[in-house]
């Protein structure tokens, strides 16, 4: 894993906060929701395929 990955997920992060409260302020409150869990499973897929490749690497170090 490297930097640029971390950074993906904090600029996903700030868009999500930012379209959060600007829908929040337009009285939007459902769809500032619906884009929080988007966000959210947007970032957890990206982290799954991360969590795969360290299992696949240990399973090659270890010869399992």
């Amino acid at each position: 894993m490297n930097v640029d990955f971390i950074f993906k997920i904090a600029a996903i992060g700030i868009v999500v906060a930012v379209l959060n409260q600007l829908l929040q302020r337009s009285g939007r409150e459902e769809q500032a929701m619906m884009t929080t869990i988007a966000g959210l499973i947007v970032v957890l897929m990206m982290i799954v395929t991360e969590v795969s490749n360290l299992f696949n690497t240990i399973k090659d170090i270890f010869n399992l």
